[in-house]
């Protein structure tokens, strides 16, 4: 009888664990476990006869932290609905990008509206060296080990935007090198 309680509490602890975020159990496939971040929550007001009407804005990022992303935004009277909407626009969204093991493979500018990021790879051990929209692109890609500045607007839609786009620009060794070869050039 008492061997049973137990595992009862082992299996709703991990069952709670699990709503928190924390670990997920080591039986589920880690491809679909997507890991979301609420980028920037905005309210607007709507002033109406009888006083202000308030609508929320969410941009969320979504990601497997395998190399692939997406970026969606939400609107609603409410926050939760809108981080709901905004949460399946990413996963509609998602796109693969390349990295070099837990880094990027080389340094790259993204520029989106008036934000401009610059993202650099780093040694292993250094970590996400980011901050607010970047960070948490780059944490849902999966990347460990970057160095970041974010040279332009502080506005966090045009930030994400621009990470993706530096994102975008990325190629692996291996990529070039086929692309180069299928061209007839020589590698250098």
């Amino acid at each position: 009888m008492s061997d049973l309680k137990k595992t009862d509490r082992i299996d709703s602890s991990s069952r709670r664990r699990k709503e928190r975020g924390g670990a997920a159990p080591s039986n589920v496939d880690k491809e679909t476990v997507l890991q979301e971040k609420v980028v920037h929550i905005n309210r607007c007001a709507k002033v109406v006869s009888g006083g202000r009407r308030f609508g929320f804005a969410a941009l969320v990022v979504v990601g497997n932290q395998m190399g692939r992303i997406g970026v969606g935004y939400g609107k609603a009277k409410e926050v939760p609905d809108a981080i709901k909407k905004g949460t399946e626009r990413a996963k509609k969204n998602m796109t693969s990008f390349s990295m070099k093991e837990n880094t990027i493979p080389h340094m790259a500018i993204g520029i989106s509206d008036g934000g401009r990021v610059l993202l650099r790879p780093a040694s292993p051990g250094t970590g996400v060296i980011a901050g607010g929209g970047v960070r948490a692109v780059l944490e849902a890609l999966g990347v460990r080990d970057v160095l970041t500045k974010s040279l332009g607007s502080k506005n966090p839609f045009s930030v994400v935007r621009a990470t993706i786009n530096a994102l975008r620009k990325m190629r692996t060794y291996d990529q070039v090198k086929s692309a180069r070869l299928a061209n007839g050039d020589d590698l250098v």
